[in-house]
């Protein structure tokens, strides 16, 4: 498969309006792509898209506010795009959200939730644009999972439980559509500096104490810049790569994961306590999690 052109493509990215998603409209615009860019949050998404058009007036630069959690909401969304987009070459799911507690210290409507953001709406989306990315030729898929999508620690049931199935979703996705010409990648992070928790919610049954202190912490942990993320990402979707793990915090716990499938959590916390693994690379203090349940940095794009 040849490389990814950028040059005159449009691509599709949701979570636009902050984070990778952003640095990934930059980067893309910088390219020579134009833009379709989806998110919720319509004042961060406006100021985005007006940087980029200020930076690059010959890009096409279009914009559709929509809370991915509301299927009938996406389901308008991705027709619109369809219709009004029929040369989309490149879709990234990015949009995520994230969910503080164990699973019994969140109800059964929050775990949901962040099921619906982080897997459902992927699943919608591509189901709806991958007809369009078919008819163009060189398309590319880029689906947004996490470390999380590589090791499950404890307090993070609904995230762990959403990331993993983007991994699954999006591998199965690369072996179906490689007689299509269609490149299809499944990005992990480790500690980006996003919104990640100020978006987050924190389950009904996780204290505020609790969840005071446990972000405090987590925010110290997010250390590897928006756009060195998605400069990643696109190298990676240049060179057809099919999976991209971003980060020595979602290197290591994948390579310990893979080795020791059995263990690897217990090794991560020694680690921490002992001080062989650097802070940067694990988070000892996500929300919902027990002293000594620590594990790798988390992010959420």
């Amino acid at each position: 498969m040849r490389r990814f052109d950028f040059t005159g493509a449009t691509a599709v990215v949701t979570g636009a309006a902050s984070g990778i998603g952003a640095a990934l409209a930059h980067a893309l615009a910088e390219r020579g792509t134009d833009l379709v860019l989806v998110d919720r949050d319509a004042e961060r998404l406006d100021t985005v898209a007006a940087v980029i058009r200020a930076d690059h007036p010959d890009r096409q630069v279009h914009t559709y506010l929509v809370d991915l959690a509301d299927v009938g909401a996406t389901a308008r969304v991705a027709v619109e795009i369809a219709g009004r987009h029929p040369r989309v070459r490149l879709l990234v799911n990015n949009a995520g959200v994230g969910l503080g507690g164990r699973f019994d210290q969140v109800t059964f409507d929050e775990f949901n939730w962040v099921i619906d953001v982080n897997f459902r709406a992927v699943v919608q989306l591509t189901h709806a644009l991958l007809p369009t990315l078919k008819a163009e030729p060189g398309a590319h898929l880029v689906n947004v999972s996490s470390l999380f999508g590589l090791i499950a620690p404890a307090g993070q049931t609904a995230y762990s439980a959403s990331k993993f199935a983007v991994r699954g979703f999006t591998e199965a996705l690369r072996h179906e559509l490689v007689d299509d010409g269609i490149g299809v990648t499944s990005v992990h992070p480790g500690g980006i500096r996003t919104r990640i928790t100020a978006n987050a919610r924190i389950g009904s049954g996780v204290s505020p104490e609790e969840y005071a202190a446990g972000r405090a912490q987590f925010e110290k942990l997010l250390s590897i810049a928006p756009s060195r993320a998605a400069e990643v990402i696109l190298r990676g979707v240049e060179r057809r790569r099919g999976r991209v793990l971003i980060g020595w915090s979602a290197k290591l716990p994948d390579l310990l994961a893979r080795v020791l499938p059995g263990s690897y959590n217990r090794l991560l916390v020694a680690g921490l306590n002992r001080g062989v693994v650097r802070r940067p690379a694990a988070t000892p203090g996500v929300p919902g999690q027990r002293p000594g349940d620590a594990d790798a940095a988390r992010e959420v794009a």
